[in-house]
């Protein structure tokens, strides 16, 4: 049992993305959670002074609980920083690859012999380097096809602005033939350049050819942390699970919280999310799901993200996730106004 002094502050921080911590903090059930106690509860997004952002990619903050991608996730983990894995979710962000309009391009086949924009920025872990690749390595794949079967292009992001901006400029400019994009703000920008999609990912059957930065995404806490206050880590996961309860019943509630999430307009949150997304918030340690973030470790090492390999099963802790669920069991339930 832990002697530990309870934290003054707990800090969360989560994607733009859809996550049961997103809708916990809208909901405010965090922040009353733990109020009792005397801890306050920040969001590393919203609350600059106390805390360096950098820790949602570094997870160099013992006190925090990260909802995010798997890549800056794995890359925390493999240069040595004592966090754990605590749950996965598995939440689809359509995926596509875009060509240029009048293009003719169409299907995994069709990307055989391409330019493939490969983005480059000047960050610590470039993951939307890493999102491109792996995205494009997924469509070839399910064309028994692999990158060397097309050509991949760097594209500078210096100097632009916005999501996917230089690999859309690249396109437009006919510097490369397709682009690879995800989510609310991409469906947006391909509307506004007129893009067409030449390949759904999310409509291949395996989902091994879907595994991205954000499928699966990971829930991870710091060991120091899980050892000090594991009571607080339940809890915290129990209130997510709470949060993934009433999604389910709220399709339009949580519709209105990923648009402030994600900066998307309705449209944008329409054509990324597919009906149901509110049922798939619930986070496990299933085997599959680990099996599937293993292939995503695998890739990111082959490409030189990762400084050191990362054991899955070994960084993955299921025990705070079974006691969140007891402890949520056990409350009475809330009527939801």
């Amino acid at each position: 049992m832990t002697h530990a002094v309870p934290p003054r502050t707990l800090w969360f921080t989560r994607c733009p993305v859809p996550t049961a911590t997103g809708i916990a903090a809208d909901r405010r059930w965090l922040t009353e959670e733990f109020a009792p106690d005397g801890i306050t509860v920040r969001s590393l997004q919203d609350a600059a002074p106390g805390a360096d952002p950098a820790a949602h990619f570094t997870h160099a903050l013992p006190g925090l609980f990260r909802e995010g991608g798997n890549v800056p996730a794995l890359w925390a983990r493999s240069r040595g920083e004592r966090t754990r894995l605590i749950g996965l979710t598995w939440i689809e962000e359509r995926q596509t690859v875009l060509v240029r309009p009048g293009s003719g391009i169409r299907g995994v086949e069709a990307l055989r012999g391409l330019r493939l924009a490969a983005p480059v920025h000047d960050i610590a872990i470039d993951f939307w380097r890493a999102m491109a690749l792996r995205g494009f390595e997924g469509a070839l794949a399910a064309a028994g096809l692999g990158p060397d079967d097309a050509t991949f292009v760097d594209i500078p992001a210096a100097g632009h602005r916005g999501q996917w901006a230089a690999e859309l400029a690249a396109l437009r400019r006919g510097d490369v033939d397709a682009v690879y994009v995800k989510g609310a703000l991409a469906v947006e920008a391909a509307r506004r350049e007129g893009a067409e999609v030449a390949v759904e990912l999310d409509e291949l059957a395996d989902r091994r050819f879907r595994i991205n930065n954000g499928t699966p995404r990971p829930i991870t806490v710091h060991q120091q942390l899980l050892d000090e206050q594991p009571g607080l880590v339940d809890r915290f996961l129990a209130v997510l699970l709470r949060a993934a309860d009433w999604a389910t019943g709220h399709p339009a509630e949580v519709a209105r919280i990923l648009g402030a999430e994600t900066g998307a307009g309705a449209e944008g949150v329409a054509g990324a999310y597919r009906t149901g997304t509110h049922l798939t918030l619930h986070p496990d340690l299933s085997p599959d799901r680990l099996t599937l973030l293993a292939g995503q470790e695998a890739g990111l090492r082959a490409h030189g993200f990762l400084p050191e390999p990362v054991d899955i099963t070994a960084w993955a802790d299921p025990e705070p996730l079974r006691r969140a669920a007891e402890l949520a069991a056990s409350r009475p339930s809330v009527p939801e106004l």
